[in-house]
């Protein structure tokens, strides 16, 4: 086993990958030389070469359709969004092209490609560089969507992720990639994690919280807090969000009866609303209350500190919210 940070093992997952299949390569801003703006893909470039590891043009839009063209000629292409706010740019190739190219060829062109780059706030990001929008992808035909909170998890969501030959859309939480730490195995493993799921990281009694992840971290610590309350929460690590893990959800929630969804995205139209209907509509009968989400406030990322504390979720909310669900 090998002690990572979060950073290092999506770093990690990625060069094994390049090394074990040759038709795997990389594409993005200031990727090459400079490794990246967070350091992922340092050495990359001074080991695979600059026709593996591309440097491109300030344009999203191209490094994906790059990678989607590189795809459909037999090649496994990783994008790299600087920001992942920055898909926008790119929006088309990923929805409208790389989804819906396996359907329109007939089942006979697949598009084994990971649009990957660093997601979400707490850092002090402001507005264009704080965004967490999975549920665009979330809502997209023909394309699968990550967002791991652990290290191992980070690691073989990612090996996956690669070797999946459909788009994936991989969120990798800014405020997670040097804070957290953990073991993954050794690459002689060969580990994987299977795309679409969940994983129990916290089993419990009274509360099933499901969410992915930077809010994995925060679900844990408020459950840490309630327990001195007497109040037994079972968190839900998602993992992958698309496809989604139901079973693993109606399980838990057959055995505890009252359900929070936490998720850092604005509130209306996330995920949650979509996990919130499937439960309403598969397990109704087991709820023993409404169904709770805690989310941010559709809003825009401040940058100030104290106006991105207001605007996104905390772990003072999730404990409050859990509280009045187990009073309920």
């Amino acid at each position: 086993m090998r002690e990572v940070t979060f950073l290092e093992a999506i770093r990690l997952a990625m060069w094994e990958e390049m090394e074990r299949d040759p038709n795997v390569f990389v594409i993005g801003e200031d990727i090459g030389r400079m490794g990246g703006a967070f350091g992922v893909t340092s050495g990359f470039f001074e080991h695979f070469g600059a026709d593996r590891v591309i440097d491109a043009p300030i344009s999203e839009t191209a490094i994906i359709a790059v990678a989607v063209g590189a795809a459909a000629a037999g090649k496994r292409g990783i994008a790299e969004m600087q920001f992942i706010d920055f898909i926008s740019y790119g929006f088309d190739q990923v929805v409208n092209v790389a989804g819906t190219w396996l359907y329109r060829s007939g089942g006979k062109t697949p598009i084994p490609i990971v649009v990957r780059g660093p997601s979400g706030g707490y850092v002090g990001g402001s507005l264009y560089h704080s965004q967490q929008f999975e549920a665009w992808f979330f809502h997209t035909p023909g394309v699968k969507v990550v967002q791991p909170a652990f290290p191992d998890d980070a690691y073989g969501l990612m090996k996956a992720a690669i070797r999946d030959n459909n788009p994936v859309v991989f969120y990798e939480h800014k405020y997670l990639y040097r804070r957290i730490k953990g073991p993954i195995p050794d690459a002689s493993e060969d580990y994987i994690v299977r795309l679409g799921e969940a994983r129990i990281r916290r089993y419990g009694s009274d509360i099933t919280v499901v969410t992915y992840g930077a809010m994995v971290h925060f679900a844990l610590e408020a459950a840490q807090r309630l327990e001195k309350e007497g109040i037994s929460l079972e968190v839900i690590d998602l993992r992958t969000i698309k496809p989604l893990d139901m079973e693993t959800i109606l399980e838990s929630v057959c055995k505890t009866s009252k359900v929070l969804i936490v998720y850092e995205a604005p509130k209306t139209g996330g995920v949650g609303a979509e996990i919130s209907a499937r439960i309403t509509e598969q397990a109704f009968e087991w709820l023993d209350a409404p169904i709770v989400r805690v989310a941010a406030k559709d809003a825009f990322v401040p940058f100030a500190e104290p106006l991105e504390k207001f605007v996104l979720p905390s772990v003072d909310d999730i404990v409050f919210a859990a509280r009045e669900l187990a009073a309920y």
